[in-house]
């Protein structure tokens, strides 16, 4: 039997981010090259992008449970994070719809071409979305510590807790 990590998010969070970033990628190349099925390439990555980005953010909710108390500087970043994360699922979703109608439409080039334009710009906003969205991700775990177990015994030999790195408020939130 496979083992289910526990907390599930970070673990899931990774397939979104990827599908999201190569298929804009393809999507872009699918405007200009209507060949080698390019545009029902992206309408997979796209989709499944989406798809993902709707389990990273089921899973994000249902682990937000076990954070914990949190201070107001990282509470502020979650909320970011979430808001982010919910923006980014909701464009993946209707690009991925775009690169669905594009893929489907390759019998009526003008209107599979002008769709894919759509499909290629709402994908860069999808991925600008990933990026905004890993950016308060990885503020809560490396400048607030949100979710790092220091209990493991991975620490030093003696038992003590691992130092903390000084919290620099030098970023740009």
């Amino acid at each position: 039997m496979i083992p289910i990590p526990s907390p599930l998010h970070p673990a899931v969070v990774h397939f979104p981010i990827v599908l999201i970033l190569i298929g804009t990628a393809v999507a872009l190349i699918a405007v200009f090259v209507r060949r080698w099925h390019l545009p029902l390439l992206a309408a997979i990555l796209l989709t499944g992008g989406a798809a993902g980005a709707v389990v990273a953010t089921w899973t994000g909710g249902e682990d937000e449970e076990m954070v914990g108390e949190l201070s107001q500087r990282a509470e502020g970043v979650l909320e970011k994070h979430e808001e982010w994360g919910e923006f980014t699922r909701n464009v993946a979703i209707g690009t991925a719809v775009l690169a669905l109608a594009a893929a489907a439409l390759v019998a009526f080039p003008k209107a599979a071409r002008g769709i894919s334009l759509l499909t290629a710009l709402a994908a860069v906003v999808a991925s600008y979305g990933v990026a905004q969205t890993g950016h308060y991700g990885g503020q809560l775990v490396y400048k607030n510590g949100v979710g790092i177990n220091t209990s493991a015994s991975t620490g030093p030999a003696s038992g003590e807790a691992p130092a903390k790195e000084k919290n620099r408020d030098d970023d740009d939130d």
